[in-house]
């Protein structure tokens, strides 16, 4: 199936609790507000809480499920704020049947030998180790769905390095290392663990990395959530360990 032209039903995610990162705006928000009106009870999780609670207004407006909202900044969590979150999903939801890490930071696009550590640092630190220690937390949660998905966000520049992207580009060939690892250790499980890469998308990171790009000329988070649903859904349960382009 191409995932890109999947129709799901409008019931395609009843019943499944789903995290959502960096779900304040962007893809993030676009994928909360799409998971909700499939039916999804999700779980907003972002740093800015009134960004959050704006997201849990709008899926109520549009007669989803109440969702859940954890504010947190991934830069500066610790792993006891992984497993505790991870237990309080349990307490709350019994289970948690997918994850989407969507949250990213940029950092600013300069040569090789001008990254500063500090930059490297906080990168792989949002992009990187906070989503490991994230999953760890959220495995016993994940464990307890009938099937379970994670979806990690990749890059065209985590696939082939690109000059200038130096600490972004490490950090997506990271992420798909990571990935990788988990599909093959859970490939005999009801966890399935996937790649999406968005591909050029209207959202303001896009913006910090090509100001001189027509934003006009770029499909929009909503134009690229056929994906996102594809692997959120039953539909996926025998995909794993792959990188899929939304685009």
């Amino acid at each position: 199936m191409n995932a890109n032209h999947f129709t799901p039903s409008p019931t395609e995610l009843v019943d499944k609790v789903i995290l959502i990162t960096g779900a304040g705006d962007g893809i993030g928000k676009q994928a909360a507000l799409t998971f909700a009106k499939h039916g999804a009870e999700v779980v907003l999780l972002g740093k800015t809480v009134k960004k959050l609670e704006a997201v849990y207004d709008e899926i109520v407006a549009n007669g989803g499920k109440e969702p859940g909202i954890i504010p947190l900044d991934m830069s500066g969590a610790t792993d006891k704020h992984y497993v505790d979150m991870g237990q309080m999903l349990i307490d709350q939801y019994g289970h948690l049947d997918g994850v989407l890490h969507n949250a990213s930071i940029l950092g600013h696009l300069c040569p090789f030998n001008q990254i500063s550590t500090q930059e490297f640092n906080d990168v792989m630190q949002v992009n990187v180790t906070a989503q490991f220690l994230m999953t760890q937390g959220l495995l016993p949660a994940l464990q307890k769905a009938p099937t379970a998905t994670i979806v990690f966000t990749t890059s065209s520049v985590g696939r082939i390095g690109r000059a200038f992207w130096g600490t972004y580009s490490i950090s997506k060939f990271a992420t798909e290392g990571m990935m990788q690892v988990m599909a093959s250790e859970y490939a005999n499980s009801h966890i399935r663990v996937n790649c999406i890469n968005p591909g050029a998308t209207r959202t303001n990171m896009r913006g910090k990395a090509f100001p001189a790009e027509d934003p006009k000329l770029l499909n929009t988070p909503l134009d690229i959530m056929p994906t996102y649903l594809y692997l959120m859904s039953d539909a996926s349960k025998d995909v794993n360990g792959q990188s899929i382009d939304a685009q």
